[in-house]
């Protein structure tokens, strides 16, 4: 009688061991960068942008903040720069202190300078801007 209880009761010491060692394998992996999340998962046509918070907007360069080449990083705007508001073809006036951007960039070959292609802000209606 006494085997057969110790027989169950090791049973169920086993079984409870099972249950929490898969539930420790079975979390979610924690995301490389917790500052932005996981960035396979969402905005994934905007993947090759650098994201930032608008921190100064002149005639010809936009100064971001909290990007990943760090703060105060500026970008210089051309007349061929695009911006995108909301989804739809924006203008320079329509970016404002505080206002969080993705910048699509591309270096100059001579000074290193880092020319903003693309200024997309808003909330995009889906899709690549």
């Amino acid at each position: 009688m006494k085997a057969k209880l110790y027989c169950v009761l090791a049973f169920l010491v086993g079984l409870t061991a099972a249950s929490v060692f898969s539930a420790q394998q079975n979390k979610p992996p924690k995301a490389g960068t917790a500052r932005f999340g996981d960035p396979t998962s969402t905005a994934q046509h905007l993947q090759d942008y650098i994201y930032g918070v608008v921190k100064k907007v002149e005639k010809d360069k936009l100064v971001l903040d909290k990007t990943e080449f760090g703060d105060d990083q500026p970008f210089r705007l051309e007349p061929k720069t695009k911006y995108v508001y909301d989804g739809n073809p924006g203008k320079l006036q329509d970016l404002k202190t505080g206002d969080k951007v993705f910048v699509q960039i591309k270096r100059d070959k001579k000074t290193g300078d880092m020319i903003a292609r693309r200024v997309v802000t808003g909330v995009p209606s889906g899709g690549a801007p």
